[in-house]
């Protein structure tokens, strides 16, 4: 699955974050089509800043997935055309180094096991999101469905409480209303 293929190429994106908003997903990757809901095994739902840096863009910490026995994490597998592959990979930071793509095995519902690419940051100090970055992780856990006592779980994030601006969450809701202007 070599990043640079033909255009019938595609690859499996695991995403646990924001970008379980397939609003959100869609502003910088428009090729990304649902495939299922999934859980990856032994690892944890963290929330961070690269270096202690908050993010610009959430003004809090994002999300990233930690290793550790007994947990796991639910997200979305999204198929993606390789010629978002960069796009994505910009929306993570990974030339700036904030996260840096791992492959990992999760099983769907159905209990298939697939491989995907996701995100991990590098580097970072533990610290809570904003209200607007959980917001977008909640509704994209609802809008997908994601097992109901794990979309409590997300409800349950204590947030930094930051109550400025946040661009792209008005970009997110502008799409979002856009769309059910189209669908009406």
């Amino acid at each position: 699955m070599e990043p640079g293929g033909g255009s019938g190429c595609s690859f499996l994106y695991y995403a646990y974050g924001s970008n379980l908003l397939r609003e959100r997903l869609l502003l910088r990757n428009p090729s990304a089509a649902l495939c299922a809901l999934a859980r990856l095994q032994d690892f944890k739902l963290e929330f961070g800043h690269h270096q202690g840096r908050t993010s610009s863009v959430w003004h809090g910490g994002t999300a990233t997935i930690a290793q550790s026995p007994g947990d796991e994490v639910w997200g979305i597998v999204w198929k993606m055309s390789t010629c978002n592959l960069c796009s994505l990979d910009k929306q993570e930071g990974v030339e700036d180094g904030i996260y840096v793509p791992i492959e990992v095995n999760v099983q769907t519902q159905a209990g298939k096991v697939l491989t995907c690419r996701s995100y991990q940051m590098q580097d970072y100090v533990a610290g809570p999101p904003s209200p607007q970055y959980k917001k977008v992780i909640c509704m994209g856990a609802k809008q997908s469905g994601l097992p109901t006592d794990y979309q409590e779980k997300l409800e349950a994030i204590e947030t930094n409480d930051y109550a400025g601006l946040v661009p792209i969450m008005e970009e997110i809701e502008a799409a979002i209303k856009a769309e059910k202007i189209n669908s009406a």
